[in-house]
């Protein structure tokens, strides 16, 4: 077998889409694991959806997730240009060709003859679709009438009885029966070819070995298939894997889910969490494994071997997941990750970075969370009242003596060590006769005014002797004046 090429087409009419990123993902593992190529290509023909700056954001996009292409708009290529816009003059060469052998048609019906049939067909509750009305205007005429300007699109002319057919390799053989195929338009009113044309053209003329997109799509791959066949071009492998869905298993959609790959970079999500994720939307380790990196997937990838399942995007999953990538960073590796996507803690340096990040690592799920995590260590301590250092079923006026009692056992504390630490706290303990939480949740709150902060005996450690004691000392003053008020 020839070296695979493979490719993506999004559109530049909004937002990277996370589905584009999911797509893109199989394409490009295949090409790189076969020695193939991996191209980009631009559908830019809906130019009343268009937007000029969502190209940049796709390639943006890509690139931070290392979804990066072998040819493409951007860096050129044997099959330059790569934006569908500029290639019109190969599409109009290729409607001229179809229109000469037959295989397409000129039709110049309006809007209104149109959406009259379509109410015609659904009071009858007919399929829905062209009824061939222009077919049979001879060639001639249609190119008289197109020369004199008349407005006119130009469609493909399915065989009439029998029926196509080709395989999906995750399926297996399809067939249709040609009259539920639609004359689809290949070349609209404004001159603009439609996706299937350009689609079909462009992968004919890249090369393109594997078709590996949406089964959205599969619904249109007859029309494709008669396309190819009207070229005289050989057909190739299609893949149509499963779409992404929201909970409710309807198709995943902005209104119900975050979309943008540009949402998930500003959360704070890591590129290789979001790659492992999207690969367990249609793949499963041989191994079981669920936590992986690129390369595992990359050495055990087959296209034959994504899944047909409907696979829900969970966002709690994507953030579990996303944890257990950053616990397999060390310090260094996520202050670079902090830094290059803006996100340091107020007040952070790396050495303190170095010093907090074991200690919150096992509360972490996205970059943002370190600094919210971490306010007390590079702050002060979260406010507080009073009341929040009452320990369950406590009395606040048994609190200035506790957190005082603590304060005494850890002045006494040398070295400044969690063995020594936990050996003073566990005696103030005895001394008091309470049991952990009556000592435990007043100097939790005292030290970092948060309920779920890390142990007790490490954030004591990290915090250091001088502030330790002046942050116990100040919420026993705070606990004293508001019994005696």
């Amino acid at each position: 077998m020839s070296a695979p090429r493979v490719r993506i087409a999004p559109s530049p009419t909004g937002d990277p889409h996370v589905g584009t990123a999911y797509v893109a993902l199989f394409n490009r593992t295949w090409a790189t694991r076969e020695g193939g190529s991996f191209l980009l290509r631009i559908d830019d023909t809906d130019r009343s959806r268009y937007q000029a700056s969502s190209e940049e954001q796709i390639f943006r996009a890509l690139r931070w997730l290392g979804l990066d292409w072998d040819e493409g708009p951007d860096i050129g290529g044997p099959h330059a240009p790569y934006r569908q816009s500029e290639r019109q003059e190969m599409y109009a060469e290729k409607i001229r060709e179809l229109l000469g052998t037959g295989a397409a048609y000129r039709c110049f019906c309006t809007q209104e003859r149109l959406s009259a049939l379509r109410e015609e067909q659904n009071a009858r509750k007919e399929r829905l679709g062209y009824d061939g009305h222009c077919r049979s205007i001879p060639i001639a005429d249609g190119e008289r009438r197109a020369a004199a300007g008349e407005t006119h699109v130009v469609r493909l002319r399915v065989p009439e009885g029998g029926s196509t057919t080709f395989r999906d390799e995750l399926r297996g053989p399809i067939e249709v029966r040609n009259e539920e195929i639609d004359d689809q338009v290949l070349m609209k009113s404004d001159g603009f070819p439609t996706y299937h044309l350009a689609n079909v053209v462009d992968d004919i003329a890249f090369g393109v070995t594997e078709v590996v997109r949406a089964e959205e799509w599969l619904i249109s791959t007859p029309k494709h298939v008669l396309l190819y066949a009207a070229f005289g071009a050989t057909l190739p492998r299609f893949f149509h894997v499963p779409l992404l869905r929201n909970q409710d298993k309807s198709k995943i959609s902005k209104r119900k889910n975050p979309v943008s790959l540009d949402w998930y970079r500003e959360q704070g999500y890591l590129p290789e969490a979001l790659l492992n994720f999207l690969a367990l939307m249609g793949w499963a380790s041989p191994s079981g494994e669920e936590v992986f990196d690129r390369e595992h997937f990359a050495e055990h990838f087959r296209l034959e071997d994504i899944s047909l399942g409907a696979p829900i995007f969970d966002l709690e999953k994507l953030d579990w997941l996303n944890g257990q990538h950053l616990r397999r960073l060390d310090a260094a590796e996520i202050t670079a990750r902090l830094e290059a996507e803006g996100m340091m803690p107020e007040g952070a340096d790396a050495e303190g970075l170095r010093v907090i990040l074991p200690v919150v690592l096992e509360r972490l799920h996205r970059l943002p969370d370190v600094a919210e995590k971490t306010r007390w260590f590079f702050g002060e301590a979260d406010p507080y009242e009073a009341a929040d250092l009452t320990p369950p079923k406590g009395d606040l006026r048994d609190v200035p003596a506790t957190l005082g009692r603590a304060e005494e056992c850890l002045r006494g504390v040398d070295p400044w060590e969690l063995p020594a630490i936990e050996a003073a706290l566990e005696a103030a303990r005895a001394d008091l006769g309470v049991k952990k939480p009556q000592l435990f949740m007043p100097l939790r709150i005292a030290l970092t005014g948060r309920k779920d902060s890390p142990g007790i005996f490490e954030v004591i450690e990290v915090l250091g002797r001088e502030r330790s004691l002046e942050r116990i000392a100040a919420a026993a003053r705070c606990a004293g004046e508001a019994v005696d008020a």
